[in-house]
């Protein structure tokens, strides 16, 4: 497993990292690829200003990866211009932390059969992994903002800092994903 970022990423968990632009990284010599582009584009973040100039890299990345004619995954948020995409959430996997689901909707366009795990996160029951951890959603439920260790624990990571959890997929995402490229291959 080798991973491609124009900004070094020093948790990363794969055999090789390369720093480097993705978009311009060879893809010789590879079986699949999963491509993460930045979200801010199309988050509902982008709508208090602080995402105004992020980076519109889905189109881009999706043209790369069909001119390889092997199989790929783009991972986004919803709101996101991806097609057909199968949406993920962490308490389909049994994710979260004390009590609390991990509602961690993330979707996956593929060129490949994925299946969507039905979304079964408990109304209110929900603790969510993103930004600073400091929100107001957090402190008007738990009373106080979600430490660090507890998004660690919900997502199922214990390598990351806060800041790279908050751009992060759960390994159970990734595995998942991992199994139906087997069988579709």
């Amino acid at each position: 497993m080798v991973g491609v970022d124009i900004k070094p990423q020093p948790h990363y968990c794969g055999d090789e990292f390369y720093q480097a632009d993705a978009l311009e990284f060879s893809l010789e010599g590879y079986d699949a690829y999963h491509a993460s582009p930045p979200c801010q584009a199309y988050t509902i973040a982008r709508n208090n200003g602080s995402c105004q100039n992020a980076p519109d890299l889905i189109e881009p990345v999706r043209v790369i990866l069909s001119a390889t004619e092997k199989p790929y995954i783009i991972e986004n948020v919803y709101g996101s211009p991806l097609i057909s995409p199968a949406m993920l959430c962490g308490a389909s996997f049994g994710l979260g932390v004390g009590g609390f689901d991990l509602c961690r909707h993330r979707y996956f366009e593929s060129n490949f059969a994925l299946m969507t795990m039905p979304c079964q996160h408990r109304r209110g029951f929900t603790i969510g992994v993103y930004g600073t951890g400091t929100n107001k959603w957090h402190r008007e439920k738990f009373g106080r903002c979600v430490t660090a260790d507890e998004m660690r624990q919900a997502m199922g990571i214990d390598w990351m800092t806060r800041k790279e959890l908050s751009q992060a997929i759960p390994p159970a995402y990734c595995e998942y994903i991992g199994r139906s490229l087997l069988q579709s291959i």
